[in-house]
């Protein structure tokens, strides 16, 4: 896996860019998952991160993750439920409506973003390693730039982006 002489033979195949950065980022992720099972976190999943990514900055309400996430209130609730048994959100009372439902990080939630951004930050230094500073960085700007030109963007920065369909 992190043998970087066999890109001779992937180039070989002529794989278009496309495929090429769509498999690079599901085998980097796998990566992820591997190391946060290791960690511990083992019922984590990387679904889980659609939703965990708009209670990271504080707790909101289903009805608003659902609009973000332009998906069913019922789409979030399921997940939701998931990840309050898992113990990684916590439901709470809206301060300024009792009947309105927070779902936000519990401290297991916490942590599972803190070791996830940890494991990510390893694994980008272990590929500039790999690949070299110059070409991890050019790797990591192309990427960011053909986000950007195919609409994702705005949906990262905003911490918007919706779940494979």
């Amino acid at each position: 896996m992190h043998n970087y002489s066999c890109t001779t033979m992937i180039v070989d195949m002529e794989i278009d860019t496309v495929t090429a950065v769509h498999l690079a980022g599901l085998a980097l992720n796998d990566e992820v998952v591997r190391r946060l099972a290791a960690a511990g976190f083992a019922d984590a999943r990387v679904s889980h991160g659609y939703l965990i990514q708009h209670v990271v900055e504080g707790p909101r309400a289903v009805g608003e993750i659902a609009e973000r996430m332009e998906i069913t209130q019922q789409a979030v609730s399921k997940t939701a439920r998931e990840l309050v048994e898992l113990g990684y959100l916590e439901r709470t009372a809206d301060p300024a409506d009792a009947r309105v439902r927070l779902l936000g990080l519990a401290p297991r939630g916490r942590d599972l973003v803190e070791r996830t951004r940890r494991i990510r930050a390893d694994v980008e230094a272990e590929l500039k390693a790999a690949l070299g500073a110059g070409p991890a960085t050019q790797l990591r700007a192309g990427a960011l730039a053909a986000l950007d030109w195919a609409g994702g963007g705005d949906a990262v920065r905003g911490r918007r982006v919706r779940p494979p369909s």
